[in-house]
């Protein structure tokens, strides 16, 4: 290609991801919300009146009984639809079998190795309702605590459902956490059963989880009993006997009938641990109703539902993303929705457009990471299938950088299909800012405006809203029902982590701006949470697994950006007198990290040195650290730095690498 050529090619591309681009008249005509007008009304009458606007999405719901309030309190001492009863297994599964819906494939699961299963809402129904007189009959009560760790198969739904519907307040685990990370979370919730698979099947790999439980449970007494799903009929595992039972043998004795449990609003449904700055992983707490209704709404408006839908979501149940947009709010809308068990790029990188080709797929939402992975590989493994039962795309995560949207938007959806960019936290429960189809102008890399009932703003460190096209911090101001209640074990924390600062507003740790039409942009966290391949770790979580290796002194870990993962890990390792920096002993602490947190942890890079810049009071300055890892100049105030000649070893340091 010619210079010039190039230049035009160029000039064309930059023109693609500046333009704004509207809604589609086939979107607009059968939406939930029809026009810009439309959200514009409906957004200011959810803020002026937010319980009379959330009371009449909550009545599109199943309710045992009513509530007393919608809302009692404000910011984070809030609670949603007090006096209410209700079960969001109910909502998911009961509430549809009096409509066509019962015979409507509810899941639809792809293993890896390439089986298929399909359950209809009845016959999901039926698996759900004997699972959870399972754990009845091994004394699991309202209130107790159950932790999940499993591969992506359908009894991790089932298993999820059934703690719902019995009241038992489930903790998931993503299959690729270590023995470390499952027993703290198992200590932490004093929880006394555990569910597992025996393996998880994941990129042409059996990875074994029963090893890692029996590990575990080694500092974990109080754990007395183990339920197993077999994933593979050929594995072979070791079983203590009177603690582990197989899923199926429980199954076979156990009856298809068990009533959803009539649960209070507030009743915790679920405890999550995402990473928190102060490296302990934090157990936030999500309740029935209020998670149960914000849920079901966003997920109806952003995605424009329609009874024909095929929905897949790629996110693992491990985390957030999985539980509502993976799990819950699907069948809360009567979806049929498409399970993987792999990686999106196993056995080969057309695993996706394969899947959507076959079962028709028309709603995708996944993570920008495997947008750019996939870009890398070439169009050629997409171009291959037939696409055009895709309607709407959706992206979150992370940010996302304007290359990506549009290639998706081209490549995938032939610039027909809208792209929804989402933006919202493991901690709201639900999304805050995001595009609607058949209403929002697109702008690529924008998470676009608030959804209804959302308030959310742009500030200083003050407090202080900042001017249009300025950098802050993002907060977002009163409550809304799927807010979370607190950290388990640790209300102080709660308030002090997202409530202390910005004039008593949430602070979500994401730096953002506005634009002149009020769209917001979010550029990235602002304490030491890193976002890898879409899953947020704490720096500090890294540093304390790194300071137990014999050869670490000292240590700090930074996130550099990176095109494919959105961060990569670097950490910068002071040695013990005595040791010898080697490549050996790098690859030593990388897999040192796994074994502790977890594969998703390991660092990308480590770097020894001799020293590390300090502040007089001997605090690590890390941002230097982002600057010297990313290949950036070293910019601002130095006089606090008492060791400045780290700097200069530092900078050396780069040049070798």
């Amino acid at each position: 290609m010619n210079d010039n050529k190039l230049k035009k090619r160029i000039i064309r591309m930059n023109s693609s991801l500046k333009k704004v681009y509207h809604p589609m008249k086939e979107f607009s005509d059968r939406a939930v919300v029809k026009t810009l007008d439309e959200y514009k009304k409906l957004y200011k009458e959810s803020v002026l009146n937010p319980e009379g606007f959330w009371g009449n999405v909550a009545d599109e719901l199943h309710w045992f009984k009513y509530w007393k309030h919608i809302r009692e309190g404000s910011t984070y001492e809030s609670k949603w639809f007090v006096g209410a009863k209700t079960n969001i297994s109910y909502n998911c599964l009961d509430r549809h079998l009096s409509t066509p819906e019962r015979n409507k494939a509810a899941i639809i699961w792809e293993g890896e190795p390439g089986e298929t299963r399909t359950l209809t809402y009845l016959q999901l129904h039926s698996e759900v309702s004997k699972f959870s007189n399972v754990l009845l009959a091994k004394g699991v009560k309202k209130g107790d605590r159950v932790v999940i760790y499993m591969g992506m198969v359908p009894e991790m739904a089932i298993a999820m459902l059934a703690c719902a519907r019995i009241g038992a307040t489930h903790s998931v685990v993503f299959a690729g956490f270590s023995p470390e990370a499952l027993k703290d979370r198992i200590l932490e919730l004093k929880a006394k059963i555990v569910i597992a698979s025996d393996l998880a099947v994941r990129r042409g790999s059996n990875i074994y989880l029963k090893p890692a439980v029996d590990a575990a449970l080694e500092s974990c007494q109080d754990v007395s009993t183990v339920i197993l799903f077999r994933r593979l009929h050929e594995s072979s595992v070791k079983i203590v006997n009177g603690r582990d039972f197989w899923w199926h043998d429980l199954m076979a004795e156990a009856s298809d009938n068990c009533d959803a449990a009539h649960l209070d609003s507030e009743h915790p449904l679920f405890i999550l641990f995402t990473s928190g700055t102060m490296g302990k992983a934090k157990g936030i707490i999500h309740t029935t109703a209020g998670y149960m209704t914000a849920a079901y709404y966003s997920f109806k408006l952003v995605f424009d539902i329609q009874p024909t839908d095929v929905y897949w979501c790629t996110a693992d149940f491990g985390f957030a993303t999985g539980h509502t947009y993976g799990l819950y709010a699907p069948l809360l809308n009567g979806v049929t929705m498409l399970m993987y068990e792999g990686a999106p790029v196993t056995p080969q990188p057309d695993v996706m457009w394969k899947l959507i080709d076959k079962h028709k797929v028309s709603i995708f939402f996944t993570a920008p990471t495997y947008v750019k992975n996939l870009m890398r590989m070439g169009e050629g493994w997409v171009s291959k299938y037939d696409l055009s039962s895709l309607r709407v795309l959706a992206l979150g995560g992370e940010p996302v950088n304007p290359k990506v949207w549009f290639w998706f938007y081209k490549m995938v959806g032939k610039e027909r299909c809208p792209i929804i960019d989402a933006w919202w936290q493991t901690e709201t429960g639900s999304f805050m800012l995001a595009s609607i189809p058949g209403v929002t102008p697109l702008k690529p890399g924008s998470v676009t405006l608030p959804l209804p009932g959302i308030l959310a703003e742009v500030v200083d460190k003050n407090g202080h809203r900042v001017k249009t096209g300025e950098n802050g911090f993002l907060v977002l101001k009163d409550s809304w029902p799927s807010i979370a209640r607190g950290i388990w074990g640790n209300k102080k924390r709660y308030k002090e982590d997202y409530w202390a600062g910005f004039g008593g507003d949430f602070f979500t740790g994401d730096g953002a701006r506005k634009d002149k039409d009020g769209y917001f942009w979010i550029l990235g966290r602002v304490d030491d949470v890193v976002t890898v391949s879409g899953n947020r770790i704490s720096t500090l979580e890294i540093e304390n697994a790194l300071h137990t290796h014999k050869d670490v002194a000292e240590v700090a870990v930074i996130g550099r950006p990176d095109d494919l993962k959105g961060n990569s890990i670097v950490a910068f390792i002071t040695l013990k007198e005595g040791a010898n920096a080697s490549l050996l002993l790098k690859e030593e602490m990388r897999n040192h990290v796994m074994v502790e947190i977890g594969h998703i942890a390991r660092p990308d890079e480590i770097r020894f040195t001799e020293a590390l810049p300090k502040t007089r009071n001997g605090k690590i300055v890390r941002r230097l650290l982002r600057e010297i890892a990313s290949g950036g100049v070293v910019l601002g105030d130095l006089s606090s730095i008492e060791n400045i000649s780290a700097l200069e070893f530092l900078r050396e340091l780069e040049e070798e690498f």
